[in-house]
Order: structure tokens, then C-alpha cells, then sequence
């Protein structure tokens, strides 16, 4: 970083920047409820799939049909919200999100009592040759129902390509620019507090009252995010439509290819998550290996976001990392082997450990690059650029779960975790020699020199 560019003195920090401005605290509360809700759900759904198939393949299809929809409309809905008003593309998303939870409630209360129509008996059919197909036998179970869950998570898939598209366009003008960092800092922190919170009280509540009650429980919490966002008032710089409608369409991608930092760090992160994703296993670990039953697996899946928690707070409080690009190279292969350690555990607390930190390490992960692709994107462009985030990022947790159950399915679950574990590191490796400039990035400071420079240092 230039000498006219050096950050202020580390005494001046203050980790509360952004909750100086009152339109994020209404973001932040309205974002955490929503969150809790989302993670509730997600523990609900893996549970209930996998306790009514026992099968790995059901659970990596729970992934794909997830991923499928931002794969597919995430570039239109980059287009979308740097056209439309992004607030009103939110308040759109959680109001069909509130419907497709109203949906599970519904079959979670009537699952064995849907008849077996000609769709949904072929759509069954289907689902057994693919468990088939990788290698599981006659332990395995489908009913009508499950189609139809699947059918809910694609429309939870649509949602999400809108509403995260929106949200990642948002909340920079939320803040001042100075407090960017700090924000995601923040967000990184209240949505991991929610993955504490939400899986371990879904499964008290599973165990306890039953499925549909945490499915309500996210209908709930997504009507309720509405009451937070509709007093936002946030500036937007509207996208001025160019001739040729293509030139639009792919321009993120276009950004994204140019800029080597944003393209490493996503790249990073794309195939760490992809291969190093145990989350998807966890109802397999806890039921077969751990033996933890529900609760335990709640308590699994609370795990990372514990370790992320602790590691946003540090961050938040302390100055911001002199270099934060080698950080997050050591933080991704820290990542790598503590899913290696979860792989070959048969203990539960060296299990939660182990999960613990990778929580920890990719909370460093998120922060380094979410906060250089809002410094480097300018506004007009950021729904477009959020898109391409969310395609790589957003689709790689499902397609890790997709990947992980599959090959759960073809090798067991040791060899799925311990091989993605290993696969992480060796991505690191590849990522360091292919794009040098990642080593180079310093401070995350928002100043214009590292727009123009992209790197700092």
C-alpha cells in the first residue's frame, strides 16, 4: 500500500463501526432472524430425509436441488437487482420462502398420507436407480412425499439466487465505507450465531414436539424479516441498460475474470468448500458412527458455527490482519485438516472439535473475500458480481453435499471426508502458484488505491 494510503493507527479502530448506522442494525436483525429460521430448517430437512430413506444419495440430492436453481438464475438475478429495487426483490423472496416452509409444515404433518399419483410414482422410480446406481441396496426407502420435499427445495433454490443476489447488492450502502469490512465481519458473526442457535434448538425441538413445529418455526422467521427490512432506505445506483441485452447478462462474469484477486479468492473457496464439505454427512456420522442421535447431530451442526463466532469476534475486535491474503491461505489449509481429523474421528467431542475449527478457519476465509468483492465492485455492478459470487459460492456448499454423498454412497463416509480434506489442501497449493497475487494482499482497507491496485502491499 502507497504511503498516502496507509490506514489510521489501530488505537482508532472500532469494532462497532457498522453498528453506528441505523439502517444496517435493521439489515443485521432482520438478516439474523431470517438466518435462525434458514438453519432450522436446513437441520429439519437433513434429518427427516435421511431418518426416511437412510440413504446417503437422498442427502447429496438435497444439495443438487439447491444448487440447480443458482446455477441456473443467478446471472439473471445479478441482472435483476441491478435493475429493479433491491429492498423489493428481498420483501419478494421472503414472502415465497415463508410459503415453501408453510409447504414442509404441511408435509411433514401428512407425509405417509400422499397418495401415489403417476408423477410422483415414476419421480420414486427414479429415486431408487439412482440409489442404485451408486451402490445402495435394499436398506434404502422412498415415498411419495420425498419428491415433493425436493420440489420445495427448488423453490427455496429460487429464492435464494434472488434474495442472496439482493443482499450482497444491499448492504454496502448500508455502512460507510470506512465500516465495510467491519459489517461483513459482523455479518459473518450473526449468521454464524444462528448456525449455533438454529440447529441446536432444531434438533431439541425435533426430538422433543416433532418436525412440523421447526418447519413453522422458519415460516415464522421469514415473515418476521419483513418487519426489519421494510424501514431500510438504502441508495442505489441503477445499471444503465446497454444495446445488446448479452453485454449485460455476462458482464459480472466479465468483471470476475479480470480482477485475479476476486477470481482466486472465489476459486479458493469454491473448491475448498466443494471438496471439504462433511456438513452434508453429519445425520450419516451421528446416526452410524457417533451414535448421537438428534440432539447430537444438532449439536454437530452447531459446531463450525461455533468456531466461526469466536473467530468473527476476534476479528471484529482486534485490528484488521497486516496480511490478510497469506491468512487466508493458512486458514483454508487449516480448514483441510481439521476435516481430515472429523474423518477419521470416532469420537464425538474430537469430532466436535474438529468441526470446530473448521467453523474457525473459514470464517477467516469469508471475510477476505466477500470484503474485497464489495471494495472492488462498483455499485452499479454489484448485483451482477453478487451473482457470480453466489454461483460459485452458494452452489458449492450443495454441490460439496451432492459430491459428498455420492461418494459417501461409492467409498463410505471416511474415505468421502478424509479424500475431501486432503483435496483442500492440494487446492491451496494449486491457487498460490497460479495467481502469486493473493500472497501480496494486505490490510483489508476500503481506501481507493486498492480499487485501482487491487492488491495492497
Amino acid at each position: 500500500m502507497s504511503a498516502e494510503a496507509k490506514p489510521a493507527p489501530d488505537a482508532a479502530h472500532d469494532p462497532y463501526a457498522a453498528f453506528r448506522a441505523p439502517n444496517y442494525r435493521w439489515y443485521a436483525v432482520g438478516n439474523l432472524v431470517s438466518s435462525f429460521g434458514r438453519q432450522v430448517l436446513g437441520m429439519a430437512i437433513g434429518y427427516e430425509i435421511y431418518q426416511r430413506t437412510h440413504s446417503a444419495t437422498a442427502l447429496g440430492l438435497v444439495g443438487l436441488m439447491g444448487a440447480l436453481p443458482i446455477v441456473l438464475l443467478s446471472i439473471p438475478a445479478g441482472l435483476a437487482v441491478d435493475r429493479w429495487n433491491r429492498k423489493t426483490i428481498i420483501i419478494l423472496t421472503q414472502l415465497v420462502t415463508m410459503l415453501a416452509s408453510v409447504g414442509f409444515t404441511v408435509l411433514a404433518i401428512e407425509h405417509l398420507a400422499v397418495p401415489e399419483t403417476p408423477l410422483l410414482a415414476w419421480a420414486v422410480r427414479g429415486l431408487y436407480r439412482q440409489a442404485a446406481w451408486w451402490g445402495e441396496g435394499s436398506w434404502v426407502s422412498f415415498d411419495p412425499a420425498v419428491p415433493l420435499m425436493y420440489a420445495l427445495l427448488l423453490v427455496n433454490g429460487v429464492t435464494r439466487a434472488f434474495g442472496w443476489a439482493a443482499r450482497g447488492a444491499l448492504f454496502p450502502n448500508l455502512v460507510p465505507r470506512a465500516a465495510l469490512s467491519n459489517a461483513v465481519m459482523w455479518n459473518a458473526s450473526n449468521f454464524e450465531l444462528t448456525c449455533i442457535v438454529g440447529p441446536a434448538l432444531g434438533g431439541f425441538l425435533i426430538a422433543t414436539f416433532g418436525l412440523p413445529l421447526a418447519y413453522g418455526i422458519d415460516a415464522a422467521c421469514a415473515f418476521a424479516c419483513l418487519a426489519f427490512v421494510l424501514p431500510i432506505h438504502a441508495p442505489q445506483e441503477i445499471a444503465k441498460a446497454h444495446a445488446h441485452p448479452l453485454q449485460d447478462l455476462f458482464s459480472g462474469l466479465h468483471f470476475v475474470r479480470q480482477s485475479k484477486v476476486i477470481l482466486a479468492t472465489i476459486t479458493l473457496d469454491l473448491f475448498a468448500v466443494l471438496l471439504g464439505g462433511a456438513v452434508a454427512l453429519l445425520p450419516l456420522f451421528a446416526d452410524e458412527i457417533l451414535h448421537v442421535g438428534a440432539v447430537g447431530l444438532g449439536w454437530l451442526k452447531a459446531a463450525p458455527s461455533i468456531g466461526a463466532v469466536l473467530m468473527a469476534l476476534a476479528l471484529a475486535h482486534f485490528p484488521p490482519m497486516r496480511q490478510a491474503g497469506k491468512a487466508l491461505l493458512y486458514a483454508v489449509v487449516g480448514f483441510g485438516l481439521a476435516t481430515i481429523v472429523f474423518g477419521f474421528s470416532q469420537n464425538f467431542l474430537l469430532s466436535f472439535a474438529a468441526l470446530f475449527f473448521t467453523g474457525a478457519f473459514d470464517n477467516v476465509s469469508v471475510v477476505v473475500r466477500h470484503t474485497l468483492v464489495q471494495v472492488l465492485t462498483p455499485d452499479a455492478m454489484r448485483g451482477r458480481v453478487s451473482a457470480v459470487n453466489n454461483i460459485f459460492i452458494g452452489t458449492s456448499n450443495e454441490l460439496g453435499a451432492l459430491e459428498s454423498g455420492l461418494t459417501a454412497a461409492l467409498f463410505g463416509p471416511v474415505i468421502s471426508v478424509v479424500g475431501g480434506g486432503i483435496g483442500t489442501i492440494l487446492v491451496v497449493l494449486a491457487t498460490a502458484w497460479k495467481w502469486p497475487e493473493i500472497r501480496r494482499i494486505g490490510r483489508l482497507q476500503p481506501v481507493e488505491s486498492v480499487g485501482e491496485r487491487e492488491t495492497t502491499d
